[in-house]
């Protein structure tokens, strides 16, 4: 497919034959988590970190079945003499999903880290690690701080589309050898499905990637994850994400567009069976809380998730040390 230029943001972003999600990853990324004890635990949806300070930082996996996650980290990429922790249990409560928070760590270095998922009955058996790295935030302003700002991912129906190389724009992203990302916003869109296949304004013809959970606006719990799982099957997002650690916030296409505490989706609107979007909205918050690494405590735990807004906190905390400024937007909802 041949590479065309683009109108505006918003203008362009209606847009998809696909191919098959598992012809572009592991088989494991195109189904659902598997019970059967054959094999090893794979994290083929990469690693993440987050939460990051001068001495500290929050590790993401998701597994492919039920398994321990168990963290790494060391100077430099050879992992000579590691230091490791024994992060969560991992299960279909969280989808999977579980994170590990490093402590001491010395300030304003690179970290390497890599991941390692072990069967919980059998710690001898485990998957092939997956590897990251990370900066720490410096002790003294004058070391400086660069970092992106962006959000909209995969809006109006514009996928993941292998004949354009996916999502190029991350890779792009990670020459910069940025400190951190704030991801602002939009992080998905629930209440925008995505079609095999959309026309582009020259008459080309724009492919997606599509995945049951992306053929209609976001329900159900397990609806909500796979929009956050979607994005995820883009190998250019997982290197980005391995390389780089995120502050997340959310915005409103998480839920839905311009949605507000209290509203009732109107019957007349017949792409939603549930009609409450504050039911839709815990559910949302629950899978992006599951998705990103943040400090936001788990189902059940005591204080619920983390005010989506914190992030603008923590994000503030990173670029005060760089002398630089965090551009504004609405932060909660």
């Amino acid at each position: 497919m041949s590479h065309r230029p683009f109108p505006g943001r918003r203008a362009v972003l209606r847009g998809s034959l696909a191919a098959s999600a598992a012809l572009t990853l592991p088989t494991a990324l195109g189904t659902a988590p598997a019970f059967a004890r054959s094999g090893r635990p794979r994290a083929a949806w990469g690693v993440q970190t987050g939460d990051v300070t001068r001495d500290s930082g929050l590790v993401w996996v998701r597994s492919d079945r039920p398994a321990r996650m168990i963290v790494e980290t060391s100077a430099t990429e050879s992992f000579r003499r590691p230091r490791r922790w024994r992060g969560p249990l991992l299960g279909p409560g969280t989808d999977f999903t579980g994170t590990t928070r490093l402590r001491g760590l010395p300030a304003g270095e690179q970290i390497h880290y890599r991941v390692l998922l072990t069967d919980p009955d059998d710690p001898r058996r485990g998957g092939e690690p997956v590897t990251g790295t990370f900066r720490t935030v410096p002790d003294r302003r004058r070391d400086g701080v660069r970092f992106l700002w962006s959000g909209d991912l995969a809006g109006q129906g514009w996928g993941i589309n292998p004949d354009f190389g996916g999502y190029r724009i991350f890779d792009a992203m990670a020459r910069l050898d940025p400190d951190f990302f704030l991801f602002s916003g939009d992080t998905v869109y629930a209440d925008g499905p995505i079609a095999a296949t959309a026309a582009l304004p020259d008459g080309g013809v724009w492919r997606n990637i599509t995945t049951e959970e992306k053929a209609k606006v976001a329900e159900s719990l397990a609806e909500f994850r796979g929009n956050f799982r979607y994005n995820l099957l883009d190998e250019n997002l997982r290197r980005f994400n391995a390389r780089v650690p995120s502050i997340v916030q959310w915005d409103d296409h998480e839920v839905r567009n311009n949605w507000y505490p209290g509203q009732r989706i109107a019957d007349t609107d017949s792409r939603y069976t549930e009609k409450s979007v504050d039911v839709l909205a815990a559910r949302a918050r629950r899978a992006f809380g599951e998705y990103f690494p943040m400090s936001t405590p788990r189902p059940g735990a005591p204080g619920g998730p983390r005010p989506p807004g914190a992030a603008a906190g923590a994000a503030a905390r990173c670029v005060r040390a760089g002398h630089a400024d965090v551009p504004g937007r609405q932060l909660r909802r």
